[in-house]
């Protein structure tokens, strides 16, 4: 790997974040690297910036936080293909980051990095439109929404809690009706997040699937789904005088539902690209450690 231009992303309003990421920052432009530096929260998103001023390409993206940090950097970055280094640093569950202790020692980390004595680690991605009119002649409405971790169609009010009625099609077939507090399209990697809490199928982040699953139906006869990869799901409510039917992508809004829209997702056509530092990587221990999937001990 080259290290002519990267960007380090840290976490908002988090001191040991900060501190590190201008301590690598200091380091990379001893390598005549150019860094990108900047934080990223609810109310910081530095990457429309940084990828509108990078007059070269990027080579690396270091994100240092938690998961949500991640997330973010994955939704950017993942169609412009950085890979992503994201490590463990002011986070707290950390599914999706590299130990902190694979990182501290930096001046290892950038001749590792040099050297390519790395894993690249591919994870699928969903994408989603709104789209208006019936089902002869949509048309798009909206632009493309991305996410790692779960598309979720749910209300969201200030003075209620409301629940909705959807309707879902895959591959033009009609599948069922929900009526409940919503439902998850999830990938591998968010089958382990909101779509686990919700009792969805765990699946391998090694798989390309998608996982639906509805969110407290008010029905004991539905169950999820899983999906093969390239299905396509459509999504229409109903019944909703007050407009709160909500697209959320990795558990942030991206859209209002309008009750003559529908949304459609299906698997993205770019991947997230995660750097793996661990030379012992596996999927079922970070389900033990970070889950604390222990089972019977007979």
């Amino acid at each position: 790997m080259q290290l002519q231009q990267v960007l380090i992303v840290y976490k908002a309003n988090n001191i040991e974040s900060k501190q590190w990421a201008e301590k690598c920052a200091k380091e990379l432009e001893q390598f005549q690297c150019k860094v990108l530096i900047g934080p990223s929260g609810i109310h910081d998103n530095p990457y429309p910036v940084f990828l509108a001023s990078a007059l070269q390409p990027i080579d690396l993206a270091l994100v240092l936080g938690g998961d949500g940090t991640a997330l973010a950097a994955a939704r950017h970055l993942a169609p412009k293909g950085i890979p992503i280094l994201s490590v463990n640093v002011g986070g707290h569950l950390g599914f999706l980051t590299e130990p902190f202790e694979e990182f501290e020692d930096t001046d290892r980390l950038w001749q590792r990095l040099l050297g390519d004595r790395y894993a690249v680690q591919r994870r699928m991605m969903l994408q989603s439109y709104l789209w208006k009119g019936d089902r002869i002649n949509p048309e798009i409405v909206s632009d493309r929404f991305l996410c790692l971790n779960e598309m979720g169609i749910k209300p969201a009010s200030i003075d209620r809690m409301p629940t909705c009625l959807l309707e879902m099609e895959v591959d033009g077939e009609i599948v069922d009706r929900y009526h409940g507090d919503g439902l998850l399209v999830s990938t591998p990697t968010g089958s382990t997040c909101y779509n686990a809490s919700a009792n969805g199928p765990i699946l391998h982040a090694g798989m390309e699937a998608l996982a639906v699953t509805p969110i407290c139906p008010l029905s004991l006869s539905i169950r999820p789904i899983v999906l093969p990869p390239r299905a396509i799901v459509n999504i229409w409510q109903s019944g909703d005088p007050e407009l709160s039917t909500k697209l959320w992508m990795d558990g942030v809004l991206a859209t209002s539902i309008l009750p003559e829209q529908h949304i459609c997702i299906r698997m993205a056509d770019c991947y997230a690209k995660f750097i793996i530092l661990r030379e012992k990587h596996s999927f079922y221990q970070t389900l033990r450690e970070k889950l604390q999937w222990a089972g019977a001990r007979i």
